[in-house]
């Protein structure tokens, strides 16, 4: 983060059939009310632009070669990181997201299996501030939920895309990458028990507290 920046970014994350898109917006609107002085920005990954939309629906859809396939994620993020997440920021919004960095080392580093050094170098490279540091949520809340059970809620939807379409051991790989990003940032993280009523997860939601 650098010393200019006066909002807050907050990422949704989790494996497909978490749930996350379920209380995405409700939070969306619980932080607009909580802070009515402050203009909350909800966007996506991949997307969040037009140039980012059009990449997504390839990314989704089309077959490609896994490093192609990361590539065009990153660049879509930085795209998405100059025309959308850094403006807001720098004038003081709320960013919330669905999905960012943490979804590109789960979905094409756990899940796909490719090396989580290409992934830092990506990272480093897309996300790295003049001081070194590197632009990253203030807040990634992560919905965390058994293969198994997510591979059911998936089955549900009407027309899956290609990552949708992956097989359980797939999701599982997803998943754990998931959790070991989390341990590793710890203080970043907010790991939500996704196998809890939707009520009781927004009861959750709803007792999170950001330092503005």
């Amino acid at each position: 983060m650098t010393s200019a920046q006066t909002g807050y970014f907050i990422s949704f994350e989790g494996i497909d059939g978490a749930g996350k898109s379920t209380h995405v917006d409700a939070f969306r609107k619980l932080m607009q009310d909580r802070y009515p002085n402050k203009e909350v920005v909800m966007t996506r990954e991949p997307g969040g632009t037009a140039l980012g939309e059009q990449l997504r629906n390839l990314l989704l859809d089309a077959p490609m070669n896994l490093e192609t396939e990361a590539l065009l994620m990153f660049a879509a993020r930085r795209e998405h990181m100059a025309q959308v997440i850094e403006p807001a920021l720098a004038s003081g919004k709320i960013v919330i997201s669905d999905r960012f960095t943490d979804a590109s080392f789960a979905y094409q580093g756990g899940g796909r299996g490719l090396s989580l050094a290409k992934l830092n170098d990506l990272e480093r490279w897309v996300q790295g501030r003049p001081d070194g540091s590197l632009l990253q949520p203030n807040l990634t809340i992560l919905f965390d939920l058994p293969g198994e059970i997510a591979e059911a809620r998936r089955s549900k939807v009407r027309a899956p895309d290609k990552f949708e379409k992956m097989d359980l051991d797939f999701f599982e790989r997803v998943r754990q990458e998931y959790l070991r990003r989390a341990k590793e940032d710890s203080s970043r993280f907010h790991l939500v028990d996704a196998t809890q009523t939707p009520e009781a997860i927004w009861d959750g939601l709803k007792l999170i507290q950001i330092a503005l």
